[in-house]
């Protein structure tokens, strides 16, 4: 069974100067969950998982459940570059009722490919929910290539691949090599309807977070086989997605949930609010989508 198949949104996590701001969070979770979302993922890159505290972290998966109450599935982020770490995380979010697990590989203090066939076996020894693999080079300096994929696969609790390298040809080359072993999501926006036809069973998606309905429309066009139809809202919401990477993320998808009304434009520090210039664009472009 899968693990979830379509889409699942990285989810913000509004906030303000005081914390996270729940009001705002269970409104942006019922709308989702509304809008026929298949997942959401709770407390990752874009839900600034990496400046949340201990508590918080684990207060904001813990209310996410409870407020999603079985109506999507719940991905909860427990990757660390402490192994240990992430395996109280992980152990935390499993009795509080999270479906699955976004592991990230570990960033600054890296790892060799052993290094991670060993910490990702750690973790999932401790998990009792399925754990997905999250590759973003571009953002942790380690790249988990194809043969270390075609190991993590033997491992009972590792289900599956949120794919961020970027590069199609690593990722053909790990379809080759797993089979029917990990269930591959694209971890890119702009790579959906690519990473489908290697067998792709969906996206985890920043783009979602202000166009879910699209953004499901791209997979259940595919798995319809309306694969030109598919490729061709794919390509019609690249302006979109290229705007909410012209920054950092999640500094571009904050601003434009805050022009849209879920949330402050608030983002901590080290990541600071949109640049105008940037911003002008952003706000043009949705509002050629329908999106203001």
């Amino acid at each position: 069974m899968s693990i979830f198949k379509g889409v699942a949104t990285a989810l913000i996590t509004p906030m303000n100067a005081n914390g996270v701001d729940y009001e705002n969070f269970a409104r942006v979770i019922d709308w989702q969950c509304e809008q026929g979302i298949n997942a959401l993922v709770i407390a990752g890159t874009t839900g600034e998982g990496s400046t949340l505290d201990d508590a918080e972290h684990k207060a904001v998966v813990k209310f996410a459940v409870e407020r999603i109450a079985g109506r999507c599935v719940v991905i909860a982020a427990t990757g660390s570059n402490d192994t240990n770490y992430a395996i109280q995380l992980t152990k935390y979010c499993c009795d509080a009722g999270a479906d699955a697990m976004l592991v990230v590989t570990p960033y600054y203090n890296k790892a060799t490919q052993n290094g991670l066939i060993k910490m990702y076996s750690t973790i999932a020894d401790n998990s009792t929910k399925p754990i997905i693999l999250y590759n973003v080079p571009s953002r942790t300096g380690v790249n988990i290539e194809p043969e270390t994929y075609a190991e993590l696969a033997k491992h009972p609790m590792i289900g599956g691949i949120k794919e961020a390298n970027g590069n199609i040809s690593k990722i053909v080359h790990t379809a080759q090599l797993v089979g029917d072993g990990l269930e591959i999501y694209s971890g890119n926006d702009d790579q959906i309807v690519p990473i489908l036809s290697m067998g792709g069973l969906g996206v985890i998606s920043v783009l979602s977070n202000v166009a879910p309905k699209i953004t499901m429309e791209i997979c259940e066009k595919f798995f319809a086989g309306d694969v030109k139809g598919a490729a061709a809202l794919q390509c019609r919401m690249l302006p979109l997605i290229n705007a909410l990477f012209s920054e950092v993320n999640p500094i571009p998808v904050k601003a434009a949930m805050s022009a849209m009304g879920w949330c402050e434009n608030y983002v901590r520090l080290p990541l600071t609010p949109m640049e105008n210039a940037h911003w002008l664009k952003l706000e043009a472009i949705m509002k050629e989508q329908g999106l203001l």
